[in-house]
């Protein structure tokens, strides 16, 4: 838990709420928070690791190549399936190769004049997460301040066709999908004030959508899923439009954990409680593949 992103509060939170949901549950927990790009001292009869590390050296497959080396069980996706699950480009590249619908897109490395999609479009970094760096811009001078703000970064920035609809997320759970989430932000915008400001979203699940749009969505999930090749756990988000198109949005190998995150939440429907949830996807724990 913690660990060295800008995502690192989040992961606190995330990782005190799986460490008391499993001892609850009767695991005996060491909480390890990271501080570095490395791992700390650990405990020598540790049986396996729970990751509820966000963002950079969490979900970028960072932790799981140091973990490989010791041979340690730990949740979650492998190593390159982490990195190309929190690469945006190259999971668009995986996924579209796969035949699966996400919105167009570009990479700019530099200032552009304009926008080759129009406006709006959504900017945002190719290796972060919890919406750092991702804005909804409309003109030619918030596409740039954007793209500016990813290059001081060090991250490249990807500009992406505005899908104008409804915001889903899919939880998947040992390869099977749960109920669906929709996000109802203010002003149609989930990003990150929206996303961390208590009350400004809400949530409904199971999404108040057709059944057939559903299980289309879940169905897109699970081969987001497995063409990743992505283990024990993942969130796929989506945009819906009003004619019943669904595009992929990215896929997040270690979601949120607290009570109140959306594959908790997904699971909870599905009449998983948050201890069941933990402790299922401590016992998933395997020594992963080289690929």
């Amino acid at each position: 838990m913690g660990g060295v992103s800008s995502e690192r509060e989040v992961s606190l939170k995330s990782g005190k709420a799986v460490s008391n949901a499993l001892s609850s549950a009767g695991f005996i927990v060491t909480e390890i928070d990271i501080c570095e790009e490395k791992i700390p001292h650990l405990p020598k009869d540790i049986e396996a690791v729970f990751i509820a590390l966000h963002g950079n050296f969490g979900e970028d497959g960072g932790i799981q190549a140091l973990l490989d080396k010791t041979g340690i069980p730990y949740t979650g996706s492998g190593t390159i399936s982490s990195f190309n699950s929190f690469d945006k480009h190259l999971t668009k590249q995986i996924i579209l190769a796969c035949g699966l619908p996400t919105p167009a897109y570009t990479l700019l490395v530099d200032l552009p004049e304009t926008s080759m999609f129009g406006y709006p479009v959504v900017v945002k970094p190719l290796a972060q997460g919890s919406s750092i760096g991702i804005e909804k811009v409309n003109t030619d001078k918030e596409l740039r301040s954007a793209i500016q703000y990813i290059l001081d970064l060090g991250d490249t920035a990807m500009v992406e066709e505005f899908i104008e609809g409804r915001e889903l997320t899919v939880g998947i759970l040992d390869g099977q999908p749960l109920p669906i989430v929709e996000i109802k932000a203010p002003g149609g915008w989930y990003g990150y004030e929206a996303k961390y400001t208590k009350g400004a979203t809400e949530y409904l699940v199971p999404a108040p959508i057709p059944d057939d749009i559903a299980k289309v969505a879940q169905h897109f999930a699970v081969e987001t899923f497995e063409a990743l090749n992505c283990s024990d756990m993942s969130r796929v988000d989506f945009r819906l439009t009003e004619d019943g198109e669904l595009y992929i949005l990215e896929i997040n190998t270690i979601p949120g954990f607290t009570e109140t995150s959306l594959l908790p939440k997904a699971a909870a429907c599905a009449g998983i409680s948050f201890e069941t949830l933990c402790s299922r996807i401590m016992n998933m724990a395997a020594v992963k593949p080289a690929l």
